[in-house]
């Protein structure tokens, strides 16, 4: 398959799947993260609620960053495990960003969350490992990718605890960590790559 095949189909899936649940309110609740949802059996929540999003703009942010970082780890991971295998990983990251928050809320009837950013940042993660000092543009500022992950990870653990807007900032952590824990998996020897790439920003 092409290099980005994968990166666009989610992509194409994620918005028409998005489009559609503005212009269908009965199915917008009936794919968003519902905890009473899911303990009656609705499993499918779990997936589903990171193919909707709150509004364009959550949308766009979520796709834009998915396809500059998703096009670059679907080069590298497709030869490992194929398409199929990276397009588990994706779906595998929407999954596993949701589990704690699930632990947390599984008995709030009020809770909701929706959006692909867990998942996001499981490839965004990905792609830090394998290039730490690569340049990310963050508000049009150029930054380097490592000192953008720690300021990443150190502002969702603050935000997390405060719960002071509606963004899921835990899932967001537990996709990254998913994103580092599959790679160093599939490939033990990144963990010495990058600690490498860490000590030589200018190698």
């Amino acid at each position: 398959m092409p290099s980005m095949t994968v990166t666009l189909l989610i992509i194409g899936v994620t918005v028409a799947v998005s489009l559609a649940a503005w212009q269908r309110p009965t199915l917008f609740d009936a794919l968003i993260y519902w905890p009473p949802g899911v303990a009656r059996g609705e499993w499918w929540r779990l997936l589903t609620h990171g193919f909707i999003h709150a509004d364009g703009a959550h949308l766009l942010f979520n796709m834009v960053t998915f396809y500059f970082f998703g096009r670059v780890m679907e080069q590298v991971l497709v030869p490992y495990i194929g398409a199929p295998g990276y397009a588990l990983f994706y779906l595998a990251g929407i999954v596993v960003a949701i589990v704690p928050t699930h632990m947390r809320h599984r008995h709030d009837r009020l809770y909701r969350s929706l959006g692909a950013s867990g998942a996001v940042s499981a490839v965004l993660f990905a792609y830090i490992l394998l290039q730490p000092w690569s340049t990310l543009l963050v508000f049009f500022l150029p930054v380097p990718a490592i000192i953008f992950a720690v300021a990443y990870v150190g502002y969702s653990v603050w935000a997390d605890r405060q719960a002071s807007d509606n963004i899921n900032h835990g899932a967001h952590l537990a996709g990254a960590a998913w994103g580092v824990v599959f790679m160093l998996v599939l490939e033990p020897r990144l963990a010495g790559h990058f600690l490498h790439a860490l000590l030589t920003p200018l190698g």
